[in-house]
Formats: C-alpha cells, sequence, structure tokens
C-alpha cells in the first residue's frame, strides 16, 4: 500500500513541475515577443529569474526541513 501511496505523490510532484516548467517556458516567450526595447526585455528577465532562483531555493529549504522534521519524529518513534 505504501507503495501506491509514493507512487501517487510521485506523479503529482512531476505533474505540478511539468505545469511550473510550463508556466516558465510561457512566460519567458512572452517576454521575449513582447513588444520592448531590447535592453528592458533582458532587465525584466533578469529580475524574473532572479525571483524565480529565490523562490526555488526557499522552496528547497522548506521540503528539507520537513524531511528533517519526519526523520526527527522517526528517530523519537524508534527509540521510545
Amino acid at each position: 500500500m505504501t507503495d501506491n501511496n509514493n507512487d501517487e505523490k510521485n506523479v503529482l510532484i512531476y505533474m505540478l513541475a511539468g505545469v511550473g516548467l510550463g508556466a516558465i517556458i510561457g512566460a519567458a516567450a512572452g517576454l521575449l515577443f513582447a513588444p520592448k526595447a531590447g535592453s528592458e526585455t533582458r532587465e525584466q528577465l533578469t529580475d524574473k529569474f532572479k525571483e524565480l532562483k529565490d523562490k526555488t531555493e526557499e522552496w528547497i529549504s522548506e521540503q528539507r526541513a520537513k524531511k528533517s522534521h519526519k526523520l526527527e519524529d522517526a528517530l523519537e518513534e524508534v527509540g521510545a
């Protein structure tokens, strides 16, 4: 039963990653084809990529913290 639950979580993670990647590609394409000056578009792209990088780093930190808490809880159960 746990394998099925893990498979469902993996499918959800991959689906969300695909949607996120599609959104990023769509946003980048929209910026590239927007009727703006090249320097303005590059500046806007740089800002968006920095924002995305910050959000990704924050998400990774949150996931690591969650895994750490789960590990600590499991160790407490085993020790108890």
